[in-house]
């Protein structure tokens, strides 16, 4: 599939934190039980104009199976017997499973029809979303290239180590880069490496492999606890019920810039990687 389409250029980054990988994570297990095993009755596409076009295979989808559901990064991956769809949130982006009576609101953009009468809603009011169809046998073009999935066996700080080497870049940077390590977005970054105790403008390079294996278990516990809390609530994002995720309550340095530190008492200080506000303690991390 060619993806070489025209992207939007307006960073809505800075305004609006997109769905990291806790939150693609909750939305997939809020919807798993109610599409596997189901019949798309029909899909119904009312705004192809998202990040890439709505592909209009979708529509040819009628009578497919879903065979089943799961995440690659921050993509939710649904196997028909046909092919897989890939869906990305995008900045706003959310799915719920309704019944087919219930009224459609402003920037429901597509609908899953199953064979039960409910309907998986894609609703996306920046549409920077994706949703996307590979016919079986092909393989997806935005997951080539990934790396290993941060809850994985085979991520760890060895894996840190050995490829910051000769690094320069910003760790901060360094660990957001989707050939690193996929879906620690901005909030988990941050929230990790206070964590473990480096500072995010250290240089990925100059990281030795000690704290690179407490950066890795840093990792792996902030996004498990982020799973647990059901995600983070930031403006748009809530679960797949509807209901907001509560792991805001336990950030320590995200968006807390000029905050006293939790563990410290030092006033939280703020850079920016990447154009991004990053938030840390300048005493408990170094």
């Amino acid at each position: 599939m060619d993806f070489n389409y025209p992207l939007l250029t307006i960073n809505c980054s800075l305004l609006f934190p997109m769905p990291e990988l806790p939150e693609v994570e909750t939305t997939l297990r809020g919807i798993r039980p109610h599409l596997e095993g189901q019949t798309l009755r029909d899909v119904v596409v009312r705004e192809r104009r998202l990040r890439w076009p709505v592909s209009e295979a979708l529509l040819t989808l009628k009578d497919s199976r879903v065979l089943g559901l799961r995440r690659r990064a921050k993509y939710l991956l649904i196997e028909l017997d046909g092919g897989e769809l890939l869906i990305h949130l995008g900045m706003s982006g959310t799915l719920r499973v309704v019944d087919e009576t219930v009224p459609l609101r402003k920037h429901d953009h597509v609908d899953l029809r199953l064979g039960s009468g409910k309907v998986l809603r894609f609703n996306d009011p920046r549409r920077f979303g994706t949703v996307l169809f590979e016919p079986a046998g092909e393989a997806h073009g935005l997951l080539a290239k990934l790396g290993p999935e941060p809850l994985d066996d085979e991520f760890n700080g060895e894996w840190l180590f050995e490829r910051s080497r000769g690094r320069k870049v910003a760790v901060k940077s360094f660990i957001m880069d989707n050939a690193t390590v996929v879906g620690v977005g901005n909030i988990y970054a941050q929230e990790s490496l206070f964590l473990a105790g480096i500072h995010p403008s250290r240089a990925a390079g100059k990281i030795s492999r000690e704290r690179y294996e407490r950066f890795a278990d840093a990792i792996k516990t902030v996004l498990a606890k982020a799973i647990e809390a059901g995600g983070t609530t930031l403006k748009d994002f809530t679960k797949a019920d509807g209901q907001p995720g509560y792991f805001a309550q336990s950030l320590s340095v995200y968006g807390r810039a000029g905050q006293p530190c939790l563990k410290c008492k030092a006033l939280l200080k703020a850079d920016r990687h990447g154009q991004r506000s990053t938030s840390y303690c300048p005493q408990c991390q170094r």
